[in-house]
């Protein structure tokens, strides 16, 4: 028998565990959702796995690459799980994580709360070692100063230590010696250099970087040993990847050492396979819309690549590292539905997870949630939820909406029901439009791309709502993030921050092009490791400009095929500069503060099978749905069965195993040859 070669996307989410195996020679896609395990989400991976590799008809030995993309390590910082983390500072910045930017999270609440630092301030420990800001050695630790930290160190108990010394992104040689030294008087505690892994300037977000990696580092180690030895038990000898925040993918190895790369890596799978179905459809402008359990995404892909940004937050801590830029816009299918004292009905932030879950679940859960309301309008098939393999209580989902009904002046759950779907919405549409907003951009000007499990049930109501026309419905919308996991490269970013006023060109085109091979040669000597089977490396590259005394910057790509000229370099910072503020000021220096290199390998590629051709599906069924007040009639059609180029108009349901898609009325769809779904409002 031929050995297929197959590669297995993973997304472990907190409800479900999503699986997809694609077949890279015939483009054939299956999906499995397996319930999550909390306490140990590689034990969901080993029970999914062996019913995936049945259900495609294949061997575990088939499988060659193995996807993963958890949110372990971003839980762990957001419910404060992580390894207990002392740090090492230099001589009088003990307070540095406690003084932070000196900014409360809200202007505009007396009784904000700065978030807690992830290092007790007992744990911080000073070393008498400094870099001057010209990156001048000031003062450098002897041996027995190393032995008296190393000896603080143990006492205080910690698993983790981060080292981070004043301006070491200009001598990174100095506190990786350091490190080094501690790491052979200290066996068994994970180090982390902060300049070894970011090495940008800003001293506060250059530590909590490193604070990071360090607080989820054994947590990850562990995770990722019992993962390695669970898929082996299975019968998985392929190479283990781990997706990147960045949309791409790392080896385990890299994933082990510099955990704080994954931390976002699950949201930005689902954009890297949005802006992958969409190019097959011949869409270039799409706002995604990921709704999961817990909450609602959004991201923008303009043109081939995902849109990035070097500046967001995990909890209430800033990560100045290169993201897929996605934004939470709502609620979640677990998002619990409440009223308030005053009468209001809301939807969120609270979520009831996966365990109870929602009320429909049968698993002990009071509070009724969006999922339930999908259900009491009649959305969802009680009997055919993940494919039947889990039947749904909708008397109870009703039963649970109706105790609001009385605060809210309505007669029956439903009602309710229909009515927190409107508000949920509506906080959407608030969101989606000011984040488009804050780009410049017009979501009308774009389609939407729903994925996640509820996100094809809930994106027409939010388009409609947008007054966006057009959606673009993928195939597998409730496993997309792991097929996403699937088309991502072998991607990492390197930084090296200058901070070079520009007087004189020659010497500014010297600096810079050093600064530029030096990180191409690190990003190459390392992709040489990441596998054998990787295509030739792409190099990209920018750099971080502004004028001279402002505070922040502006990205300015930089042509690699050529040698690099500071004075193409200043031009493209005054266009940029421009474009975005409407003015240049060509007379004011400008500043050359960090230069950014990306490279990028590429697994063996696939594309996605068409479907083939055959006879129009016909509606199974109809069945009650509650819209605007009324109850409908709708037809209800196996998604699966559509043929190509079969045209629908709604009001419709289309079912399938990992989710349902509701079309509103006044819009009609059409199947792409991909098994992609279009949806357009009727003119």
């Amino acid at each position: 028998m031929t050995k297929a070669a197959c590669r297995v996307g993973i997304d472990v989410g907190g409800t479900f565990t999503d699986f997809v195996l694609v077949n890279t020679e015939t483009g054939n896609l299956t999906f499995y959702k397996e319930p999550s395990v909390p306490s140990d989400p590689s034990a969901s991976v080993e029970r999914g796995i062996p019913k995936l590799v049945e259900k495609a008809g294949v061997k575990p030995s088939d499988v060659e690459y193995i996807i993963h993309g958890t949110t372990l390590g971003l839980n762990a910082i957001i419910q404060r799980r992580g390894a207990q983390v002392a740090m090492v500072v230099s001589k009088g910045f003990k307070d540095l994580l406690e003084i932070g930017r000196s900014r409360m999270s809200n202007s505009y609440d007396l009784r904000a709360t700065k978030e807690e630092s992830l290092v007790p301030r007992n744990m911080v420990l000073e070393l008498d070692a400094r870099v001057g800001a010209d990156g001048e050695i000031l003062s450098r630790p002897s041996e027995a100063d190393l032995d008296a930290l190393a000896d603080e160190l143990k006492a205080t108990g910690a698993a983790a230590v981060a080292v981070v010394l004043l301006n070491s992104y200009l001598h990174p040689d100095m506190e990786r010696e350091v490190t080094d030294g501690l790491r052979k008087r200290l066996p068994g505690i994970i180090l982390t250099d902060s300049a070894g892994i970011w090495p940008e300037i800003r001293e506060y977000e250059r530590s909590l970087i490193a604070v990071l990696n360090a607080y989820v580092n054994p947590l990850m180690d562990s995770y990722f040993s019992r993962l390695k030895t669970r898929l082996k038990d299975v019968g998985i000898a392929g190479q283990i990847y781990i997706t990147a925040s960045n949309g791409g993918t790392l080896s385990l190895v890299t994933a082990n050492e510099r955990p704080i790369e994954t931390l976002l890596s699950g949201p930005a799978s689902g954009v890297t396979a949005a802006q992958f179905v969409a190019s097959r459809c011949g869409h270039d402008r799409i706002i995604t819309f990921d709704m999961g359990g817990t909450s609602s995404d959004m991201a923008v892909c303009k043109g081939v690549d995902p849109e990035s940004t070097t500046r967001t937050h995990i909890a209430d801590f800033p990560l100045v590292m290169p993201v897929v830029n996605v934004s939470a816009i709502g609620a979640g299918g677990g998002s619990i539905v409440w009223v308030d004292d005053y009468g209001v009905l809301k939807v969120g932030p609270d979520s009831a997870g996966a365990d109870p879950g929602p009320v429909c679940y049968g698993r002990g859960g009071t509070q009724p949630t969006v999922t339930d309301c999908y259900l009491a309008i009649g959305l969802i098939d009680p009997d055919r939820f993940l494919g039947g393999r889990m039947r749904l209580d909708r008397e109870a989902s009703i039963a649970a909406l109706a105790e609001l009904a009385p605060r809210l002046g309505l007669d029956d759950g439903v009602s309710v029901a229909e009515a927190a779907l409107r508000v949920a919405t509506a906080l959407m549409t608030t969101e989606l439009r000011k984040s488009m907003a804050q780009r410049g951009e017009d979501p009308r000007d774009y389609a939407v791309m729903p994925f996640g499990g509820a996100g094809p049930t809930h994106a027409n109501m939010l388009a409609e709502e947008a007054g966006i026309s057009r959606m673009v419905i993928p195939s597998i919308p409730g496993t997309f993030c792991a097929m996403g996991a699937t088309r991502a490269n072998v991607k990492r970013d390197y930084v090296r921050s200058l901070r070079h006023e520009v007087h004189d060109l020659g010497a500014a085109d010297m600096l810079v092009n050093a600064a530029y091979h030096e990180l191409r040669d690190r990003g190459l000597e390392w992709v040489a490791g990441e596998g054998a089977a990787l295509g030739t490396p792409i190099v990209s590259a920018s750099a971080d400009m502004r004028y001279a005394g402002q505070a922040f910057d502006l990205p300015v790509p930089l042509d690699t095929s050529a040698v690099l000229k500071a004075s193409d370099l200043c031009e493209g910072f005054h266009r940029a500069h421009e474009a975005l503020y409407g003015f240049r000021d060509e007379d004011s220096p400008i500043e050359i503060v960090t230069i950014r290199a990306r490279i990028e390998a590429r697994l063996p590629e696939w594309d996605i099978a068409n479907l083939p051709f055959g006879p129009d599906a016909t509606a199974g069924a109809r069945r009650t749905v509650r819209h605007g007040g009324m109850d409908h009639e709708v037809p209800v059609y196996d998604r699966p069965s559509l043929a190509p180029g079969q045209k629908l108009a709604g009001p419709a349901v289309l079912e399938q195993e990992d989710t349902t898609i509701w079309i509103l009325p006044g819009w009609s769809a059409e199947t792409h040859e991909t098994g992609t779904l279009i949806l357009q409002k009727d003119s």
